[in-house]
């Protein structure tokens, strides 16, 4: 079953760090096809979903609220995607998506959109206060 499981949310200060896992189930980050994208993407109370950061055979793709300042990674295994966040702000608070596109192409500039990515999973809170 192709799956996506999210964790390692929670809330911290403002200047704070957290890093997120995304457990793979299904298929493999070992090895990316081409048109392939893995990433995260986060949604604010009262806000639309926004891509934060993604990864395929090409390179990785940050919004540009977080470059500098959160990195994407996986596992040697190609079971788990991370996301490392530093330097927290509040404005980073919001639920958490890991997301894939398993059944779908990713096309160049489509990394950071929610189009490509086919498969989600159910989210992990971050809360950033000041």
């Amino acid at each position: 079953q192709t799956q996506l499981v999210e964790s390692g949310g929670g809330s911290v200060q403002a200047g704070g760090s957290l890093r997120l896992s995304c457990e793979v189930s299904g298929f493999s980050l070992s090895s990316f096809p081409a048109r392939f994208c893995v990433g995260w993407f986060r949604q604010a109370p009262g806000k639309g979903r926004e891509g934060v950061a993604s990864m395929n055979s090409l390179g990785t793709y940050f919004t540009d609220a977080v470059k500098g300042r959160f990195t994407i990674s996986r596992d040697n295994a190609g079971n788990v995607l991370y996301l490392a966040m530093n330097s927290l702000e509040p404005e980073d608070t919001g639920m958490y998506y890991c997301a894939a596109s398993v059944g779908r192409y990713c096309r160049r500039g489509e990394e950071l959109t929610s189009t490509p990515y086919d498969i989600w999973g159910r989210g992990t809170q971050v809360t950033v206060s000041s």
